[in-house]
């Protein structure tokens, strides 16, 4: 598996910063759909978003641009995540500058959808993604299960 792509499940994964030229590692591990968290011009040298939607869409990978600013998951990524993931015909890959946001996203998304939290957190801890800080979200959406 390519260093930084990350497996949180055998059809998730999560990455930092990707470029275009990390497509093909991507499509060659199944993944069938990209979702990008990261805001453009968050940082200098960063590879734009539709720099890395052109790569995927040349490949035949379906590409999302769900930005989130730091933390501040709103439920309307949460929608957007689901309505991405429910697509899905594939592998998932999801990246931000470090895959914290992504993993977060993941796990919000999770809870919500009434997933265990510390399987949840259990999850993110095992990939290497320490969110434990936002238990009390986690537990707070778990019993908003829709």
């Amino acid at each position: 598996m390519t260093a930084n792509f990350i497996p949180l499940a055998e059809d998730f994964l999560v990455s930092p910063q990707i470029g275009p030229q990390d497509v093909a590692a991507a499509k060659d591990l199944g993944v069938a759909l990209v979702i990008n968290n990261r805001p453009d011009g968050e940082e200098p040298g960063q590879p734009s978003g539709a720099a890395i939607e052109a790569a995927a869409r040349a490949a035949g990978i379906d590409y999302v641009a769900i930005p989130i600013s730091g933390l501040s998951i709103n439920p309307g990524h949460l929608d957007a995540f689901d309505r991405a993931v429910a697509g899905a015909r594939g592998r998932i890959l999801a990246y931000c500058r470090s895959g914290t946001r992504s993993t977060a996203l993941r796990a919000f998304a999770r809870a919500r959808a009434g997933a265990d939290v510390d399987a949840v957190i259990g999850e993110a801890a095992n990939a290497g993604y320490n969110i434990a800080g936002q238990r009390r979200t986690l537990e707070a959406l778990a019993r908003s299960e829709r």
